[in-house]
């Protein structure tokens, strides 16, 4: 702020100067022409730095040791200030990936999302080495080659149940190959893949077998524990007639007979035991 106001007043003051001539001063059209001019030059030498971002000078081509900070910047007419993002981006490859698995199984359609950060410390080198062409240059191929070497380490049924495993996998791997660019990956998530049409039916066809199989299991117990329940049942019966053996009498079963008889005799019987039961002899 102090080098804008000091240059709006040497502005005007080389405006004000160009009115004097050997007579003294008076008001000329050059003032305002020379005013124009240096003002657009002096405006030129400011720029500004937004907040998440940091400016790299540029003289002639060549790259300053220093960077800028946020705010109003102020550079010479023949310099240059490039702003590098250093806030967290996301990243996401816009054409499918395709690898194989461990156990060589196909897997395509591979869409992944990346978030990361330049380093403060380290923009001005990597500004130095590849521009600010790092996403093609550097994350590009850096994200290929580790989503390719991970998967390659698990089989295609791994890959399903260990999901979580195999994205903080690619996140080390891929930390590793960036690192030294000064850019940081925070995190990496999968946000799809698929495997073969003949990988696909089968997954499928296992599962309805193992399904069947839950079934038939399901059905078997249910079969031993009704069986079990008959035996169980079958014992118990048993048990209650051999205990009314032992306690059944000729007179219980004279009592059971007149409790259940209606009244009438038969009109036909043989033999004289039938009356026995009724006492009638």
């Amino acid at each position: 702020m102090i080098l804008i106001i000091v240059s709006l007043i040497l502005t005007i003051l080389v405006a004000i100067g160009l009115g004097f001539d050997s007579e003294g001063f008076d008001f000329r059209p050059r003032m305002l022409f020379s005013l124009l001019c240096m003002s657009i030059v002096l405006f030129g030498c400011f720029k500004t730095v937004k907040t998440g971002e940091i400016g790299i000078k540029t003289r002639f081509g060549k790259i300053t040791d220093t960077y800028l900070s946020e705010g109003i910047n102020f550079k010479l007419p023949y310099e240059k200030i490039e702003r590098i993002n250093i806030k967290v981006q996301k990243y996401e490859n816009k054409e499918d990936l395709e690898t194989s698995t461990k156990d060589m199984q196909i897997v395509n359609k591979i869409k992944v999302a990346i978030n990361f950060q330049i380093d403060e410390k380290k923009a001005v080198d990597l500004y130095r080495r590849v521009g600010n062409s790092y996403k093609e240059t550097v994350l590009d191929p850096a994200i290929q080659e580790s989503i390719k070497g991970v998967m390659s380490k698990y089989t295609a049924e791994e890959l399903i149940v260990n999901r979580n495993e195999v994205s903080d996998d690619m996140q080390s791997t891929l930390a590793e190959r960036t690192s030294n660019y000064g850019i940081n990956i925070i995190s990496v998530s999968i946000k799809n893949f698929d495997f073969s049409a003949e990988y696909n039916a089968s997954i499928e066809k296992k599962a309805v077998a193992e399904q069947n199989a839950l079934t038939a299991q399901q059905e078997l117990e249910i079969a031993k524990a009704e069986a079990e329940k008959k035996k169980i049942e079958a014992e118990g019966e048993a048990e209650a007639n051999k205990i009314k053996e032992k306690t059944l009498t000729d007179k219980i079963i004279q009592q059971q007979f007149i409790e259940k008889w209606d009244g009438k005799l038969p009109t036909t019987y043989a033999g004289e035991d039938v009356l026995g039961i009724l006492n009638l002899k």
